[in-house]
């Protein structure tokens, strides 16, 4: 078995910069065909796939779209039917903010767990027929190694992401049997074009995360590549309902 990816559509959300951008090349990189969406423009990850010196002709396709909108879908699916249907998806559009419990309304609540978790659902409902048919699918979504930590000022991020774990265990139970391996990967804080310059850099964690590390650094999109590369592989067939700590040693599940 290998890590090899050619043949295989797959599509990122999130993908304009990022983690998101990250995941995307990287799978072009292995041969997959990308359907690369976001509500930001997309064309910079579909040029730097077009680049790649693996790829000839037109292997990505960019899809500006709102998934936490169900209405978003008939378009991300048809991308995907262009070139045969979606094998792997990679539910990695995310939001957060910081809003203590007592000053949070209901529509900031509502908002986190619309893109969060409700984009995972519609995403899942769209394009799982086809992967079950084929008998053969990979679903990785983003959780957060925050989900085990706790973070104060952030409770409607971390109940999210505690969320997309609970998703991904259940959801293993009903699809292994097509095939389908359905799973998560949950990072430490990250640093990407969102997070920088934003409140994290203000308050210092991304120091204070690197102190309470094993590995003493700032995470970055690329420490990640491995993880997504594996579990969408064949590699990883019987790997399902879990959840991939890749947070440098600092949460435990």
């Amino acid at each position: 078995m290998t890590q090899t990816h050619e043949g295989k559509t797959a599509v990122v959300t999130g993908a304009a910069q990022g983690i998101g951008q990250a995941f995307a090349v990287a799978l072009a990189e292995r041969g997959a065909r990308v359907v690369a969406v976001d509500l930001a423009d997309c064309d910079e990850t579909v040029q730097r796939i077009e680049r790649l010196e693996r790829v000839e002709g037109t292997n990505a396709v960019a899809i500006r779209a709102d998934v936490s909108d169900p209405g978003a879908m008939p378009r991300i699916l048809a991308a995907a039917r262009a070139w045969g249907g979606a094998d792997i998806l990679v539910s990695n559009a995310a939001i957060q903010e910081f809003v203590p419990f007592e000053h949070m309304n209901f529509a900031q609540w509502r908002r986190i767990m619309s893109v969060n978790v409700d984009a995972l659902f519609h995403l899942a409902q769209a394009l799982l027929p086809d992967m079950r048919e084929r008998g053969w699918g990979r679903i990785v979504a983003m959780s957060s190694n925050t989900f085990h930590l706790g973070m104060p000022g952030a409770s409607h991020y971390v109940a999210s992401k505690g969320a997309v774990q609970g998703f991904v265990r259940s959801l293993a139970g009903e699809v292994g049997v097509d095939g389908v391996t359905v799973n998560a990967i949950a990072p430490s804080l990250t640093r990407t074009p969102g997070t920088s310059g934003g409140p994290q850099d203000a308050q210092g964690q991304f120091e204070m995360a690197a102190d309470r590390q094993a590995i003493k650094r700032t995470e970055s999109p690329a420490d990640l590549v491995g993880a997504l590369a594996f579990l969408t592989s064949d590699a990883a067939a019987f790997v399902t309902g879990q959840t991939l700590l890749v947070d440098g040693g600092w949460a435990h599940a």
